[in-house]
């Protein structure tokens, strides 16, 4: 683990991209989710993440889990919280692994479990004045 964090600042791919960096490291995979203007036919003005505060830890967990299965040199995760605008970073996370193949492979199934068991939770506020929850048990 060489970069796990959920926080409310701006996420810089550069970082994340510098904490897996290894002479190892034949393949680097590197996910960057933006917020996008639309979701479902609605145009999206914008949104805000919450964390549960075990979400850093359940993050640790599934990057730890990731790493084992994959085989990774190295892997970073970092969600962020808080008031977001289009086009702002919501997560970024990266692989570096002996081979391109493990790499994207890990990448991909790192974010997905991201996704799927990390207690982070979205409100995303649509351009008509309505608004929805994403992501809530």
């Amino acid at each position: 683990m060489r970069l796990i964090a959920v926080r409310e600042s701006e996420l810089s791919v550069d970082e994340v991209r510098a904490a897996v960096a290894d002479p190892a490291a034949g393949g680097i995979a590197l996910f960057a989710g933006a917020v996008r203007d639309s979701d479902h036919d609605q145009g999206v003005s914008g949104l805000s993440y919450s964390a549960h505060p075990t979400a850093a830890a359940e993050l640790r967990r599934v990057a730890e889990e990731i790493a084992e299965k994959f085989g990774v040199i190295a892997i970073a995760a970092v969600h962020r919280v808080g008031d977001l605008a289009i086009g702002d970073l919501a997560v970024v996370v990266a692989v570096a692994c002996p081979h391109r193949a493990q790499a994207f492979d890990a990448c991909r199934a790192l974010i997905d479990e991201l996704k799927a068991s990390v207690p982070i939770w979205k409100h995303q506020r649509f351009a008509d004045g309505t608004s929805e929850w994403v992501g809530t048990p």
